[in-house]
This record gives C-alpha cells, structure tokens and sequence, in this order.
C-alpha cells in the first residue's frame, strides 16, 4: 500500500461515504472502522476513523465534527473506459442526490467532487494535432456529462 493516504473529514457521514463509494467501485473494501470512546460522550460509539480501499488506494474517512466541509478544490478522477463506465458512475453519484457540474465534474450526496473521465478526452488533449486538440477542448466545454461519441466524432475529425 501507499504510504500516502488521502484522509477525508466528514461531520459524521464518513462510514456511510465509504460504504456507498466501495459499492461502487471494483476492488474496494472497508478495512477498519476505529469507533469515538469516551473523551468524546457525544459521540462515543460512532465512527471516529474509518479505512478503505477504493480500486486499490487507500483512504481515510475522519468524523471530526463540522468545521469543515468539502470543495471542489480536492476531486477525484476516475479513468473510465468507455460511456458504459462514465454513465455508471455519472449516474450513481447525480442520480443518488448529487449535483452535476460543467466538463465531466459532478458531485456526490456528500458534497464529495468527482470527475469522470472517458479515457478518449486526455487522449485527444494529448494529440499532436492541436486542431484536434482545439476541437476537444470545445466540444468538453459544452457538455455536462462527458459524451465519449463525440469525442470519438472529433477523433475522426
């Protein structure tokens, strides 16, 4: 594992973020669930530290209470490999209570930013062909959910 994990803070909703994005995602578990003892009467018996794995990379979910909250300044990105796998994500996280976003960001039903990604777009932005390139940037721009069609239609030019 990673000697790096990313540690997200939650007001109380960390066990339940984690169990929902573990659903989703291959090769993801829940590891250990560390519980408030009695320093904190509130909330003893809740989840304090919550550790998981989504699709290989460790996490850490914090309830430390509610002095902070996400923004769209820390995202994640997932790979996907076709519109299949875009629509997949796309939907769990905008149809479940999320809020969609402009170029593939959307957010979930915690306030979690995610981007999802067909696998076409950073291959185009990445074309030596900077009108292809231009072309890419465009046709992202006014889209919502990522449409991996017409990438592939700017792909053919």
């Amino acid at each position: 594992m990673s000697a790096i994990t990313p540690c997200l803070w939650f007001d109380t909703r960390g066990e339940e973020a984690a169990r929902y994005w573990v659903s989703l995602f291959p090769r993801s578990s829940i590891t250990s669930v560390q519980s408030w003892g009695p320093e904190n009467p509130e909330r003893q018996g809740q989840p304090l530290l919550v550790e998981f794995v989504l699709d290989g990379h460790p996490f850490t979910a914090l309830n430390g209470g509610p002095e902070f909250t996400f923004t769209e300044a820390f995202s994640l990105q997932i790979d996907c490999a076709d519109q299949a796998e875009v629509d997949h994500y796309w939907d769990a996280f905008v149809g479940d209570g999320g809020q969609e976003s402009d170029c593939g960001w959307c957010k979930d039903k915690f306030g979690f930013s995610w981007q999802v990604v067909p696998r076409i777009l950073p291959e185009l932005l990445a074309d030596p062909d900077p009108q292809r390139v231009s072309r890419a940037m465009q046709a992202m721009m006014t889209m919502k959910r990522l449409d991996v069609a017409t990438f592939e239609a700017v792909r053919a030019g």
